[in-house]
């Protein structure tokens, strides 16, 4: 058990002093074990053991009651989304053969490579869970891992897509399964999105039969899998002046509006800040061992971590919106500061004596006395900053959850 609870106190400290202070706090007078001692022992340890924790502990009590008022749903839906991001690792040899390797160049030609893998996350967007987790090489298609998420889905679901995902057999999957979706397409992917971005008209909703190509027939024969399929097809106009398309099996037009597709496709944005939440106030990228399973460790650790923040900070953000309704922005709570709070109140949750509750309320006291504030509506462009801005970013100003 101490190590599970030493990983998720994942730390950007040395691990020595990591291992002094955590002893410490478990009232080790003697300094705790040395580094290798710590290395040998995690050697003992599992990442499907996060895996199981996170299943049994987090996920099954949340949602083991669809109707409770404290999950956020969407017209009894939840909202989850699909999709992957990539995350670099350490220049190991062990960890290039295990998740394969990038080539790197610049203007001198090849300079080099770097490990890299692909990270899929099954997300709760209104809830922010990450429902499962997948973690490959990074050659492994994203589609791939989406069609190995349709099996953790249930009945209740609406998967959001981005345009990655526009492809028939990925739909007729999501159909056959009985699953809602949607989806955005991107230009140049069937001809009904072809001609609804040359009309260039916002708030078109068409119902249309969309037939398999003949090179796909095989597999999805193969399969058991929809030759036809009908959909829906909806035209929105961004705030860009850009025209989107969406795809979706919400056929219903009287309790699912053309209007309402809007807001809940930009609801989708919640799996990208939950991607720069782990890799920035969690500080994912950062490693505590080198081997291929203690990277496997590290990933999983961090979304235990990442839902139990969620559960902690979902009463507090409720009394935070009631304290602030009468100011002209809502306010929340702070992540930098609820995540340190957690991790390192994490020996208190976990296996210390003293009683849950009372750590619990010293939480909420924490979260409760730096809120920030949402301003919802901001628009920052993007721009691609310099090599040498972005390092003095991640070097002096990004802010990491000691």
């Amino acid at each position: 058990m101490n190590s599970i609870v030493f990983l998720l106190q994942k730390t950007v400290r040395s691990v020595q002093l990591h291992i002094q202070s955590f002893f410490a706090a478990l009232g080790e007078v003697n300094g705790g074990p040395t580094s290798s001692a710590w290395s040998q022992a995690r050697l003992k340890l599992r990442h499907t053991a996060f895996i199981e924790l996170n299943e049994r502990a987090v996920v099954q009590v949340v949602y083991r009651d669809p109707h409770c008022p404290a999950l956020q749903l969407w017209k009894g839906h939840r909202l989850v989304a699909i999709d992957s991001s990539l995350v670099r690792l350490p220049a190991e040899p062990r960890l290039g053969r295990e998740f394969g390797w990038v080539a790197s160049a610049n203007q001198q030609g090849g300079c080099g490579r770097y490990p890299q893998a692909r990270l899929s996350v099954l997300t709760d967007v209104l809830n922010r869970m990450a429902l499962q987790t997948f973690f490959e090489p990074w050659q492994t298609g994203e589609r791939e891992l989406a069609q190995r998420h349709l099996e953790r889905l249930e009945a209740w679901d609406l998967v959001l897509m981005d345009r990655g995902f526009a492809e028939y057999g990925l739909w007729a999957r999501l159909l056959h399964a009985q699953r809602g979706f949607l989806c955005r397409c991107q230009a140049n992917s069937f001809a009904i999105v072809n001609r609804l971005f040359r009309e260039n008209q916002a708030g078109r909703s068409v119902v249309v039969e969309l037939k398999a190509g003949p090179r796909q027939l095989p597999e999805l024969r193969a399969a058991g899998l929809p030759e036809v399929i009908r959909l829906r097809f909806i035209t929105l106009r961004l705030s860009t002046g850009e025209l989107e398309v969406l795809a979706t099996n919400l056929l219903d037009e009287a309790r699912y509006p053309t209007d309402c597709f809007g807001a809940l496709y930009h609801c989708r944005w919640g799996i990208e800040t939950f991607y720069g939440l782990v890799k920035g106030r969690l500080d994912l990228g950062n490693f505590t061992g080198l081997s291929p399973e203690a990277v496997r460790q590290d990933v999983y650790a961090t979304m235990f971590v990442s839902n139990v923040e969620s559960i902690l900070i979902a009463s507090t953000n409720d009394r935070l919106q009631q304290r602030s309704a009468a100011l002209k922005h809502r306010q929340q709570v702070n992540h930098a500061v609820s995540f340190h709070a957690i991790k390192t109140q994490m020996i208190s949750l976990l296996v210390s004596q003293e009683p849950i509750p009372q750590v619990l309320q010293q939480l909420e006291q924490l979260f409760l006395a730096t809120p920030t504030t949402v301003r919802p509506g901001r628009s920052v462009p993007r721009k691609k900053p310099s090599a040498w801005r972005s390092y003095y970013h991640q070097r002096n100003r990004r802010k990491i959850v000691f």
